[in-house]
């Protein structure tokens, strides 16, 4: 099976990093602290390059790609920001970077991957059709085949912003992330599992894509539907490297609806005024459900991105009116 990466892997990752990209900002929001009822400090990942904490994961997996992997270039399927970060690291490191997106994916993601020098393939009608015709590419013309959450470097890459956190505010208890595939939620709980076993590691995911949550229930790989509107959650069928840290270490895991999902992206925009995209605003959801469980503990919120498009920011707001 896949190796899981160890907390070595995590402090070699950020050293590789680090030439590339600076830490995000860990800041705390008094209106935050009012909504959920506790001390709540915000991992800004919406800050990065490409606006979402997978670039880390990005740099350190194509900075260790051999020669020839770099001469044959490299393939992969994303909703989005896992693509912004391949084609940000190939560019860094002169590799070319070919994307498989589904119909209809971000437009403001698609035109960044492709503003970085990836080049788009449009296939399928969710983002585990794209990845199918991702690996068809790669056995038909040889690309690396770069999966977007079994790939130990990616999760390595990932669990630096645990480490950050930690580095800042060592005194944190709990620490709520987001859940497509897992990768983000699989690295923080390496990271944070090697710094002090007590701190808590929720994952979140919404309950229209629950796939990674029964996975996570069920302690098997699993396919479900997948209806929710954020597509950085956006997952048929679990993956199995992450899962596997999932199931040894996440401590809970949370759904939540869609609506819950819009209302967060407007107290995020009202409480800190930052822009994120639904799924970075899920840890907040996540708190809000927990909000009892919470009290008296010091909370760190993963916002995983910002990548929103204008149409999804009014459709968000225009939600937020009616209610």
């Amino acid at each position: 099976m896949t190796p899981i990466p160890t907390f070595a892997d995590v402090l070699d990752a950020r050293r590789t990093i680090a030439p590339h990209l600076g830490p995000t900002p860990l800041y705390r929001w008094p209106g935050l602290d009012a909504l959920v009822g506790t001390e709540t400090w915000v991992k800004h990942e919406n800050h990065q390059p490409v606006g979402a904490f997978k670039v880390r994961g990005g740099v350190n997996l194509v900075a260790r790609l051999s020669p020839e992997e770099r001469a044959r270039g490299v393939v992969t399927a994303s909703t989005g920001n896992h693509g912004q970060s391949i084609a940000f690291a190939s560019r860094l490191f002169g590799v070319r970077a070919i994307v498989c997106v589904p119909d209809g994916a971000n437009p403001v993601k698609v035109a960044a991957i492709e503003a970085l020098g990836g080049e788009i393939v449009v296939a399928g009608r969710d983002f585990d059709e794209a990845r199918v015709r991702c690996e068809e590419l790669a056995a038909e013309r040889g690309y690396r085949y770069v999966h977007s959450g079994n790939e130990p470097h990616l999760i390595a890459g990932v669990a630096t912003e645990t480490l950050e956190i930690l580095e800042a505010r060592p005194d944190v208890d709990v620490i709520v992330v987001p859940i497509g595939g897992g990768s983000g939620a699989a690295g923080a709980c390496i990271a944070a599992k090697a710094v002090r076993k007590e701190i808590e590691v929720i994952g979140v995911q919404s309950e229209a894509a629950p796939a990674a949550h029964r996975a996570w229930k069920e302690r098997r790989l699993v396919e479900d539907r997948m209806e929710t509107i954020a597509e950085g959650l956006a997952t048929r069928v679990a993956f199995e490297l992450p899962q596997r840290i999932l199931w040894e270490h996440l401590d809970e895991f949370v759904l939540v609806t869609d609506d819950e999902l819009r209302a967060a992206v407007v107290s995020m925009l009202d409480h800190t005024r930052n822009l994120v995209e639904t799924a970075g605003a899920a840890p907040l959801a996540a708190a809000l459900r927990l909000k009892h469980r919470l009290a008296g503990k010091r909370v760190a919120l993963v916002c995983s991105g910002g990548n929103i498009t204008r149409a999804q920011l009014a459709e968000v707001l225009a939600a937020g009116a009616e209610t």
